[in-house]
């Protein structure tokens, strides 16, 4: 995805990269704002009904979320990530102006579900706008995860030449698995911190 949407790769298809990305990432906050807030809604549907969660126990259940998607992710157990089978359509490339398939690219890359998850990150997100039994704190956690999904798209603004694409896949390659083990890192860092603030108040 990062590969199709270059200002080389603009500049040849008459669009301007600039609007492009910038739909791209505008709707990629807005798909993770929507689907952090209809998670938020349904953890708040449940505080509705009578399960209102202390604020111990969400930080359980996002740890708890948090560390199965780890196991998951390194196929422990027999675990393994709920998915769809597809990726964005990239006919739409050669179909749509720039602005229009950025926007349908990044609205379904922020929704996070709608693509192949690849990372158990994506549902520890939701689980924890889900926890947060809030519409508006949903939001907000989806918010941020459709923008970071955003960014990358940023690293492409200096490949105006074919040498410069090239040398950007190269360093997508070469960052691939450090990124995977950060992300993890993080991942991991986050469950621990939850467990800490959580588990004194449970006791």
């Amino acid at each position: 995805m990062l590969g199709s949407i270059t200002p080389l790769g603009e500049q040849g298809r008459g669009n301007r990269w600039w609007l492009t990305a910038a739909s791209y990432a505008a709707a990629s906050a807005l798909g993770g704002l929507l689907v952090g807030a209809v998670a938020g809604l349904l953890g708040a549907a449940l505080r509705l009904g009578g399960l209102a969660l202390a604020p111990a126990v969400a930080l359980l259940v996002i740890a708890t979320a948090a560390l199965l998607g780890l196991v998951a992710d390194n196929r422990l157990l027999g675990l393994r990530l709920p998915t769809l089978r597809r990726q964005v359509d990239e006919r739409w490339i050669g179909r749509y102006r720039g602005w229009v398939f950025g926007a349908g690219f990044g609205f379904q890359l922020g929704l996070g579900v709608a693509t192949i998850v690849t990372a158990s990150a994506t549902w520890a997100a939701l689980a924890a706008a889900a926890a947060s039994q809030s519409v508006v704190g949903g939001a907000v956690v989806g918010l941020v995860f459709g923008g970071v999904r955003a960014v990358p798209v940023l690293a492409a603004v200096r490949t105006s030449t074919p040498d410069a694409v090239r040398r950007l896949h190269l360093r997508v390659a070469a960052l691939s698995r450090p990124v995977d083990r950060a992300v993890r890192a993080a991942q991991a860092a986050v469950a621990v911190l939850a467990l800490l603030l959580a588990l004194p108040a449970l006791a």
